[in-house]
């Protein structure tokens, strides 16, 4: 189990174990909680982590309320994040327990666990045709795969482990929905996995300007429950918490995730000179709070630009600096004829 520390007005408590955690959240929630795996420091009765509800054996346990329709509360899973550039999240399972992924994002899996692959988002395995059809239409539209995979603990004891690698440079980020209102509002493609319950939806942008030109497209990925999700970000990670009227200005692909308070909305950069030699583009996006917003440095769709520039053309390249532009590249073997 994770370690936990605790901080009152600057004074730091901890490590606490989970029971210990959840003794003194309960005794005083005025103040701020941090465990392997947050980005940041986030206020103690904001962590559905250390509720009451979660310590084991704590009595009397008021019934948690009964899970809507078509919904269910997540399975709480264990994890750890490896690596700086290159990350990957090893997820550890309990028997019975499941982590829901992308197709194509495993990395390596204990023998105990099972992999399926089911129709649509897998937080609606257990529904109609119909909520199966319905989950696979919302993953086409976003442009992602009509499947997912589906990763269960089938063992009888002990752990479990499934790692989940990213598609390319930059930060894995876990997100408990819970701590966030239950909604998180994500770019199409950067949802990897998570547990088992989460649900991935659609998000419509209702302004049309905003659909047609803001970077991250018409549609978006809403991701509800109440579980943990893992969302990748290109290069290096950003998290502003913003106050109610408080706007930012950001590049439109650089917008990653934000929770469901914040506005999303556009502007122009600026005069027309600005527009046609600034190489920004001709809109920022502008997030106005209240709310949190999760940027990247390096949206993958400028570093695929940057790639597909520097290739090799046919009737010539940049040469990269060398004098002999495409002949070096013969020469020295990175190019044939």
């Amino acid at each position: 189990m994770h370690q936990w520390y605790l901080s009152y007005d600057g004074r730091q408590i901890g490590p606490l174990d989970h029971a210990a955690a959840v003794a003194q959240a309960a005794k005083n929630p005025d103040g701020h909680c941090w465990r392997q795996g947050f980005a940041e420091w986030i206020p103690i009765s904001a962590c559905s982590e250390l509720r009451a509800e979660s310590a084991p054996g704590a009595l009397p346990v008021p019934a948690p309320p009964p899970a809507a329709a078509g919904h269910r509360r997540a399975d709480l899973i264990d994890y750890r994040i490896y690596g700086e550039d290159m990350q990957f999240v090893e997820v550890e399972l309990d028997p019975g327990e499941s982590a829901v992924a992308e197709a194509g994002s495993l990395m390596y899996k204990d023998a105990a666990v099972n992999m399926e692959t089911v129709f649509g988002d897998g937080g609606s395995s257990g529904g109609s045709f119909m909520d199966k059809l319905v989950g696979a239409g919302k993953r086409l539209i976003t442009g992602e795969s009509l499947f997912t995979t589906v990763f269960t603990h089938a063992g009888t004891s002990g752990k479990a482990r499934v790692a989940f690698a990213a598609p390319y440079p930059g930060t894995i980020v876990p997100m408990t929905l819970s701590n966030y209102g239950g909604t998180i509002i994500a770019q199409k493609d950067s949802f990897l996995c998570a547990a088992r319950g989460v649900q991935i939806g659609l998000y419509f942008q209702k302004k049309v300007m905003t659909a047609l030109f803001g970077g991250e497209g018409f549609i978006m990925q809403k991701l509800t429950g109440d579980g943990l999700v893992f969302v990748h970000a290109g290069g290096t990670i950003v998290e502003r918490e913003l106050a109610a009227g408080e706007r930012l200005d950001v590049d439109t692909g650089c917008v990653v995730a934000m929770t469901s308070t914040v506005d999303f909305d556009l502007r122009t950069v600026g005069g027309v000179k600005s527009m046609l030699f600034g190489g920004e583009g001709v809109f920022l996006a502008t997030l106005t709070g209240p709310g949190k917003v999760w940027l990247q440095s390096l949206p993958f769709s400028r570093l695929a630009g940057r790639m597909f520039s520097a290739a090799y053309q046919r009737g010539g390249s940049k040469g990269e600096g060398s004098v002999l532009g495409g002949l070096g590249g013969i020469i020295s073997g990175d190019r044939g004829f």
